[in-house]
């Protein structure tokens, strides 16, 4: 039997787990929506307030609120924001060695590669999560990122 080394993900929101092994399953995912509790998640993981996330994700308070108290689930831009900022955390995390500390600390600092802005505060668009990933891809082969 064939072990399966895949790398996957898993997101646990709303007393379910979605998980993803290939970009195949990730639209799954995302199609299907996730739940808006799955920011509150993220929050923890970026160790940032939950109202921080929203401001990323450009959610407003109150429609996450109702949303969340009625255990409904994000649109497919909303849902592969979040699923794709699961990644960068976990890849982040594995780059730092599972030093989530000095991880953190990275996220927060200006980074001359994104031109002198902090890595978290480009995770509102796929474009800026994928610019940090590519930051963290230099950090891990010991380029300067």
């Amino acid at each position: 039997m064939k072990k399966d080394n895949a790398k996957k993900w898993q997101l646990r929101a709303d007393g379910k787990t979605y998980t993803w092994r290939n970009t195949i399953e990730r639209m799954g995912v995302i199609r299907n929506g996730i739940p808006y509790e799955s920011l509150e998640v993220i929050s923890k993981r970026l160790n940032r307030p939950t109202k921080t996330v929203l401001s990323i994700v450009g959610i407003p308070q109150t429609t996450y609120n109702l949303k969340k108290s009625k255990h409904a689930l994000m649109d497919n831009r909303d849902s592969e924001l979040a699923v794709m900022i699961t990644e960068l955390l976990d890849f982040g995390i594995d780059v730092f060695n599972h030093e989530e500390e000095k991880f953190q600390r990275w996220l927060k600092k200006p980074n001359i590669s994104l031109g002198q802005d902090s890595p978290e505060t480009l995770l509102d668009t796929i474009t800026g999560i994928q610019e940090v990933q590519y930051c963290l891809n230099r950090l891990e082969y010991g380029n300067l990122a």
